[in-house]
């Protein structure tokens, strides 16, 4: 790749802060900004950095996708309020669900995710708000990955020829592309964001769709969805950089109540990394695996296997799909 990454140890927070919001500023000049904001570290970071530059010009948007964690969109509205940042959430759940219908192929339901959001979700609000420019949290990660060729992330356009002003309709703005997620971190605090928001563990661009290997139903979703929220309060108190729940497409015999019960198997990972680009299993204690493994099968109707991953990234990666 042509781009130059800035090291952890090269980051100088409050200067990249000072010249990031200088250039948004002038690439945007006078007129308004489309802001994508997931609820992620990064989206997060870029919202606090673009509202910096563009004041009640920046038009910032959660899509809610029918994809996000249980309570998002208006869990993320409240902080960005404490903020004095308006956050608008756009209903997009339908758009979303028919674009992924039939779909199982991993690099099919990406990029359909890539098209509704880009084409259909965000060029409807570009058009709308007269603004020609989106504002998105691209991290030097996503790009090495999918240049690579490990697996598209849903943000990557320029990078794989697709120039989104000739396609979409608009230019695309990504403040964070040289940073990887822990100085990305320590940009979000310097800039004045909540830790429950610089802190959060990584989130795929994809949402739950990543986490769930064949189609993306609802009745697929809410039950990673469940398993998720279990899997988060459960191991939020470990030092670990990321952990997940997956939903397999297999289904394994179980038994309830006496009886055969043939449901689906959901995999626990939690991760030891630095930067993402290589990780490493936590060492969970056995306690702590047979509590996640009671609660998911008692609280997330359908399960009846829960499995823990404890192969190093490479050759697995830290997300499933």
């Amino acid at each position: 790749m042509s781009m130059q990454e800035i090291p952890l140890h090269e980051l100088n927070a409050q200067e990249f802060i000072e010249t990031t919001v200088s250039e948004i500023s002038a690439s945007v000049g006078t007129g308004t900004a489309v802001n994508a904001l997931s609820g992620g570290v990064d989206s997060a970071v870029v919202t606090i950095l673009a509202h910096k530059a563009l004041g009640d010009r920046l038009k910032s948007y959660f899509i809610d996708n029918g994809l996000m964690r249980r309570n998002e969109p208006e869990q993320i509205r409240q902080w960005f309020a404490e903020l004095g940042i308006t956050v608008e959430i756009i209903d997009a759940v339908n758009a979303f669900f028919d674009a992924l219908k039939g779909k199982t192929d991993p690099e099919e339901k990406r990029e359909a995710i890539t098209e509704t959001f880009y084409k259909h979700v965000f060029g409807d609000l570009v058009r709308k708000s007269g603004a020609r420019y989106l504002l998105q949290g691209t991290n030097y990660t996503d790009v090495e990955e999918t240049v690579a060729g490990i697996k598209r992330q849903h943000n990557i356009l320029e990078q794989l020829g697709i120039n989104p002003e000739e396609r979409y309709g608009y230019k695309v703005l990504e403040p964070l592309i040289r940073l990887r997620k822990p100085a990305i971190r320590i940009i979000g605090k310097t800039a004045g964001l909540h830790p429950n928001l610089y802190l959060r563990p990584p989130f795929p661009g994809p949402a739950l769709a990543a986490r769930i290997i064949g189609e993306v139903t609802f009745e697929r979703v809410e039950m990673v969805r469940a398993a998720t929220d279990i899997v988060e309060r459960s191991l939020a108190s470990t030092s670990a950089f990321q952990y997940l729940a997956i939903l397999h497409e297999d289904h394994v015999t179980g038994i309830r109540a006496g009886k055969r019960d043939f449901g689906c198997q959901i995999e626990v990972r939690c991760w030891e990394s630095e930067d993402a680009i290589t990780a490493s299993p936590s060492r969970l204690p056995f306690e702590t695996l047979e509590q996640l493994a009671d609660e998911i099968t008692d609280r997330v109707p359908g399960v009846t296997s829960v499995t823990y991953n404890i192969t190093k990234k490479p050759p697995s990666t830290i997300e499933a799909v």
